[in-house]
């Protein structure tokens, strides 16, 4: 009889965003004139830019000609689009070799598939409340899981442990609480891994949400990270991929552990369990980086800033507290009267027909705490603040 993997035993029963929809559909079907509005998941609402239209259209019609046809494509991505990343990076003072860039369908398929390079035999510390897929993807390899916890006291951005571990990961602009790490923080999250031996696993899957200019867009623009840290990158909140699917790793060269270079080894994986990015998808991607498609893209990240800032302003007039919206495209509420979060999820889905997300699927320390998302219509998403302004302010 063949034996399963015992640790999905240890798993949640229900993905958290799973749960949620489950129960705003059962409550749109008992409820079907009641017109429900969701501030829940990360999905974009704002077409692709023009420009990645135009370029996909363009490969399309490649492909339909025997002269500029392609077959199976590098597994790393196309040197087109590594060197339109590598550009990017150069814009924000950061230098990546394009053999360090390794393009991939997107940012959290690489989370959960990094941990291949890892023995079972490490300890993961995991800052609280996170996104469910670092807890989730490691319970799976049945590696040892230690939570650093975050609070409204520390800002939700807890700093180094005064112990060593082997892997860490770190989100900012975080998911799910929007609170950022400045140049300092991060600094001595860099410090602090070079120091113990660590590896820093950074999802900088929302750097492009980063408005204030003193705040690093990439872990790379700390001295010492090279040594110490891969970052983690997507299309899918930066240009509007999430059906399209791309995104990128930075492995750099001289990240070594064990006498065995972890570049060599990612890419060594990938040519082994991973085809690549259709062509197609690249070279819209290519266009996210260059020429027309920037204005394009800027523009539909201002339109979600927009929606973070209303429903900023509609927990400032119910005086409740929160943390992200400015530097992210996330808000992170104290649920009121001291409710527990999935209590608050049904009074605010009962009440106001509005969908959140409740902090306590993100982790212990998410309990009593609420997430909404600014990826919305802008007249959906402030139709939704007036509703939960008239509900919660009675």
């Amino acid at each position: 009889m063949a034996k399963l993997n015992a640790q999905y035993r240890a798993l949640q029963q229900n993905y958290l965003f799973s749960e949620v929809a489950r129960r705003a559909a059962a409550f749109s079907e008992a409820h079907p004139e009641r017109d429900v509005i969701r501030l829940s998941i990360g999905d974009v609402t704002r077409p692709l830019a023009p420009a990645v239209v135009a370029a996909m259209e363009q490969a399309v019609c490649e492909m339909g000609r025997a002269e500029t046809f392609r077959g199976y494509g590098p597994e790393q991505g196309y040197d087109f689009l590594r060197q339109a990343i590598r550009g990017y990076y150069a814009g924000h003072c950061v230098n990546v070799a394009a053999d360090e860039i390794f393009v991939s369908d997107g940012a959290k398929s690489d989370l959960g598939n990094i941990t291949d390079l890892f023995d079972r035999d490490n300890t993961v510390l995991i800052p609280d409340p996170v996104y469910p897929v670092y807890v989730d993807t490691n319970t799976m390899d049945g590696r040892r899981i230690v939570y650093l916890p975050g609070s409204a006291d520390n800002g939700f951005l807890p700093g180094p442990p005064d112990f060593p571990v082997d892997l860490v990961y770190l989100c900012s602009p975080n998911n799910p609480t929007g609170a950022v790490y400045d140049r300092t923080q991060l600094q001595a999250w860099v410090d602090y891994a070079n120091g113990c031996g660590a590896v820093l696993l950074f999802d900088a899957a929302y750097e492009v949400f980063l408005h204030r200019p003193e705040l690093p867009h990439s872990i790379f623009a700390l001295e010492g990270a090279r040594t110490c840290a891969i970052e983690f990158c997507s299309l899918s909140k930066t240009a509007g991929f999430t059906g399209t699917r791309c995104g990128y790793t930075v492995v750099p060269r001289e990240l070594e552990r064990d006498g065995m270079s972890l570049n060599r080894m990612w890419l060594r994986r990938q040519t082994t369990k991973f085809n690549g990015v259709p062509y197609v998808v690249q070279r819209g991607a290519e266009a996210v980086f260059t020429g027309a498609a920037r204005g394009e893209i800027r523009a539909a990240v201002d339109y979600y800033r927009a929606n973070a800032r209303t429903i900023a302003a509609g927990l400032d007039r119910l005086g409740i507290w929160y943390t992200g919206g400015v530097d992210s495209p996330y808000i992170w509420m104290r649920c009121p009267d001291g409710m527990d979060s999935w209590s608050f999820f049904d009074r605010l889905l009962e009440g106001a027909a509005v969908v959140g997300t409740p902090g306590a699927g993100f982790g212990a320390c998410g309990e009593g705490f609420f997430r909404l998302t600014a990826f919305g219509d802008r007249d959906r998403t402030a139709e939704a603040v007036e509703r939960m302004v008239a509900f919660l302010g009675k």
